[in-house]
């Protein structure tokens, strides 16, 4: 089984981040390929980048940045859970992405976006963009949610629609392929 990283790229009160990870997570869990381990970005609150050297060299030295570090190096694939902020994704999410440069080389994600009437598409791509210079290679299957907050009950509980659920599951058996090559061009030091 491969190590799925779901990254909530939200961070501040009333969020709905962790709702909507839970859900693309227990799908994950469902899909049977993946050990999937959630990271949330509110809770793991690493402080503005503090570094002193860049982290292409990974000479880390503050334990926020050593124990981020094992997080994503571990993993073989993510998905990022991401709202729309002003026609882009969350600081907190670009300040984590800059805190590493290796760890995310050479693996997959896929994203889900959530918003208003553009379902965070703006967001996602902007997100695709900066993955793009650390290596990670995002895949065109994604989910993109409208108006999410129709589908959040009153026990904060995501129900998605149908078409919510088929783009979650084409998204993951893409994640699947692209986890499986990206692997192997990781091995490959040549």
């Amino acid at each position: 089984m491969y190590n799925l990283k779901v990254i909530i790229s939200t961070v501040r009160p009333g969020r709905k981040g962790p709702i909507m990870a839970q859900w693309i997570a227990d799908i994950a869990k469902q899909h049977g390929s993946f050990n999937v381990e959630v990271l949330d970005l509110g809770t793991i609150n690493l402080p503005l980048m503090n570094e002193a050297n860049h982290p292409r060299l990974k000479k880390y030295e503050h334990e926020h940045t050593k124990a981020w570090s094992r997080m994503i190096e571990e993993a073989d694939a993510f998905i990022f859970v991401t709202a729309e902020y002003d026609y882009n994704y969350p600081a907190p999410l670009r300040n984590a992405l800059e805190y590493l440069v290796q760890e995310w080389a050479y693996k997959p994600a896929g994203i889900l976006s959530y918003g208003g009437v553009s379902a965070g598409t703006r967001a996602a791509n902007s997100l695709k963009n900066d993955l793009m210079s650390l290596k990670v290679v995002t895949l065109n299957e994604a989910v993109n949610l409208p108006f999410f907050t129709q589908f959040i009950n009153d026990e904060e509980q995501f129900t998605p629609n149908d078409v919510a659920q088929q783009a979650a599951a084409a998204m993951l058996k893409e994640l699947v392929r692209w986890t499986k090559g990206m692997k192997a061009i990781r091995e490959d030091k040549g």
